[in-house]
């Protein structure tokens, strides 16, 4: 009789550890008061067409702001995210309108100057030992400069259009920009594209010995080295999966817009890194879940739509960012402290 109480007391202190530890549960917690809060003062946010609204606001960022939380983990910052989502679409753009290439030609032809790009960022990281900030920072720039000037030189505008006749944007338009009917209500397929790129990288996060070499690089890169960790590659593999997510959000984009502007995309790599520290991750790296990015972007996306269908003023939006990402830290680094004690 003693024994099964202890035994059942025990089990309940495990679980209650279990949940402690996990990253993204202060995101969660989050995500359930802002549900609740909109819910309740905005009448249009509980409708079909309103949850399809704040769902396909959330999916291209939860896309960027997934792929974003594996680089923090890893220790490393891209400030040339946001921008990477414009320059992959203008390629894919100016190679369908203007150079008369397939659409899924064109698609590939960005997809492999995006993994360039975030290639050259590792390499170069890891090369030159300077901080990811500074080196993305200078990405980030000379992106900029190319989509206005490649841009402005090949159409005289700083916009490329007409995609819509372009060979092959309908096959490829189904796959990236299409919307699947759920009673009723039309809901984009890349709320699906969110949902399976979060899954994925959570599995790959948590399953895999590359997600063990991720936090291992991003706690300490010199311990991980001693060890045998492939530091160089691992971090490298991050960069371009974060220019990856980048080409998934601008093929998305293009497609379903059918016209990109140059300087689309600016300013939005903030929104990733505080949507992964929203979702969990630590900006010293080390610690971070896929899942609480992609919930954090949620968090994003009904907070956002909740103030337009509650009629505020969207200003108070940028309110909610600076308390919501000041809140999350400091709710982060209590859980990293009592995930540490429970370890011990």
């Amino acid at each position: 009789m003693t024994t099964t109480t202890l035994d059942e007391r025990v089990g309940r202190t495990r679980l209650a550890d279990r949940l402690v530890v996990r990253p993204e549960l202060g995101a969660l917690l989050g995500a359930v008061v802002v549900f609740a809060f909109f819910s309740i003062t905005a009448d249009q946010f509980l409708t079909g067409d309103g949850v399809a609204t704040w769902l396909d606001d959330a999916s291209t960022l939860g896309i960027m702001a997934v792929a974003v939380s594996l680089l923090m983990i890893g220790g490393e910052f891209d400030l040339s995210a946001g921008v990477m989502t414009a320059s992959t679409a203008l390629v894919t753009a100016i190679l369908a309108t203007q150079a008369g290439w397939n659409v899924w030609l064109a698609l590939l032809a960005s997809l492999v100057f995006a993994l360039g790009v975030g290639a050259f960022n590792g390499w170069l990281v890891m090369r030159t030992g300077l901080p990811s900030f500074i080196v993305t920072l200078g990405t980030f720039l000379a992106l900029q400069g190319l989509n206005l000037g490649v841009t402005r030189l090949v159409t005289g505008t700083v916009q490329v259009s007409g995609m819509r006749a372009a060979d092959g944007y309908a096959s490829s338009g189904f796959v990236f920009a299409s919307t699947v009917e759920i009673g009723g209500t039309k809901f984009q397929i890349s709320i699906l594209w969110w949902i399976g790129f979060a899954a994925v990288a959570a599995w790959l996060l948590l399953r895999t010995r590359f997600g063990n070499w991720i936090f291992a690089v991003g706690g300490s890169a010199v311990s991980s080295r001693a060890v045998g960790v492939p530091v160089k590659r691992t971090k490298i593999l991050l960069f371009m999966g974060t220019a990856l997510a980048g080409w998934l959000v601008g093929s998305i984009n293009i497609l379903r817009f059918a016209s990109v502007q140059a300087n689309q995309g600016i300013g939005l790599e903030l929104q990733f890194i505080i949507a992964a520290v929203v979702g969990g991750c630590l900006l010293t790296g080390g610690f971070g879940s896929a899942i609480g990015a992609a919930i954090g972007a949620l968090i994003f996306g009904m907070a956002r739509q909740g103030i337009v269908f509650a009629r505020w003023d969207s200003d108070w939006f940028m309110l909610f960012l600076g308390v919501m990402l000041l809140a999350a830290v400091l709710v982060n680094n209590t859980f990293r402290r009592r995930a540490e004690r429970v370890r011990r």
